[in-house]
């Protein structure tokens, strides 16, 4: 047995998850060459959370994503990804084409990030929280990946860290086929059989249901926070403040965020993943807060409150993961998943359209559009979290 497998899913979920915004790396060159525009960029962000919600919802409706081994899935998946990825390197001219090559990263991802959660559910359950936080740690940390590599070599082509994602992403299907399922949440011969649809059942269980609300808020505020990262950067003149480059601010203020998942899952064994989560909530919808009103700070200072945002806007994801995850009978934990990943990640597109549509007339007072979502997102949760604390 691997003696550390829950290293080698974390670390292939970080080459993995480079295919996610690696467009987004190339966002300068692209507005340049292409004529694109903000809304142009968000365009191609959304074709990827598009492809990645049709894709989780298949794997959840059909119940694929307990049918076969999740190595395997993941391992092929990647593949295809990194395939996709290449081909919008050289193959796309501009943002219509771009869009197609995008929908089909996004398709693959599907099988990319709900599977590695499986994965490290089925090889560590016990403590599947603090597992998580490193693996959405991981998720953040290759999200910002492309901004790191773009920053690095400023002077290379714009496809230069897209292509270097799909070398990633090949990387990392060789780990987790290497690697295998996990001895936990193997189906037994007496388990009852996956239904078509049957999925939809886990709403009924309090405690998937409140975890998913939660979820689902704190998905409005996150990937369009993400998206919006380098264009705050440049609206703000933070770039220009602390001489760095804007991939190089981009690359702190999300990678952070990896940061922030594995303080989150220390805590989680001492204060639960539900407070956890509520903390994390709370921050970010502060910073959405003030965030419009920072314009004015010191650039230290600014850029303190946006590498704050950058830590606290995903440190809850893993912990609805691991909930989730928990409140589930075992049969159905990936399609669970799945499905609460891709009602959440159509959330998604929702913010980031209006966004990056918004951001030109708005300015830095944007991120009062993303505020509703921590705020709803603690509604959502407040079965969970306020059990924590005791009544008067």
């Amino acid at each position: 047995m691997t003696r550390h497998p829950i290293a080698v899913i974390v670390l292939a979920q970080l080459f993995g998850t480079s295919l996610w915004f690696s467009a987004n790396s190339a966002a300068d060159d692209l507005i340049r060459q292409w004529g694109a525009s903000p809304a142009d960029i968000g365009a191609l962000t959304n074709a990827t959370q598009l492809g990645f919600i049709l894709g989780t919802l298949i794997f959840a409706v059909t119940g694929l994503a307990d049918r076969f081994p999740a190595s395997r899935i993941f391992a092929i998946c990647a593949v295809l990804g990194a395939l996709a990825n290449a081909g919008f390197a050289f193959f796309a001219g501009g943002i219509d084409a771009g869009i197609l090559w995008r929908f089909a990263v996004g398709l693959s991802l599907a099988g990319v990030y709900p599977l590695g959660m499986k994965l490290i559910v089925s090889w560590e359950p016990e403590r599947a929280g603090a597992a998580l936080a490193w693996l959405v740690g991981m998720l953040t940390l290759g999200t910002s990946l492309p901004q790191g590599i773009r920053a690095l070599g400023a002077a290379w082509p714009w496809q230069a860290p897209i292509l270097a994602a799909s070398s990633l992403a090949v990387v990392a299907a060789v780990l987790i086929l290497r690697l295998g399922d996990g001895p936990h949440l193997k189906r037994g011969h007496g388990a009852p059989a996956i239904t078509l649809g049957g999925v939809f059942r886990a709403f009924q269980i309090p405690e998937y249901r409140a975890s998913a609300l939660g979820y689902f808020g704190h998905q409005w505020e996150l990937y369009a926070m993400w998206t919006l990262t380098p264009m705050l950067v440049a609206k703000s003149g933070l770039h220009h403040a602390l001489d760095l480059s804007i991939p190089t601010l981009s690359f702190a203020i999300i990678g952070i965020g990896a940061l922030g998942c594995v303080l989150g899952g220390h805590f989680t064994a001492r204060i639960g993943s539900a407070r956890v989560a509520a903390i994390a909530l709370a921050t970010s919808a502060l910073c959405c807060l003030v965030f419009p009103l920072a314009g004015g700070l010191p650039a230290p200072l600014l850029l303190a409150l946006m590498l704050l945002w950058g830590m606290s806007v995903v440190a809850d994801s893993p912990q609805f993961s691991a909930m989730s995850a928990k409140a589930c009978p075992p049969q159905i934990v990936g399609s669970a998943l799945a499905i609460q990943n891709s009602l959440g990640f159509a959330i998604t597109m929702g913010s980031i359209m209006l966004a990056t549509h918004l951001i030109d007339d708005w300015g830095l007072s944007i991120a009062w559009l993303l505020l509703p979502g921590p705020l709803l997102g603690l509604v959502g949760l407040a079965p969970l979290w306020r059990r924590a604390f005791p009544p008067a």
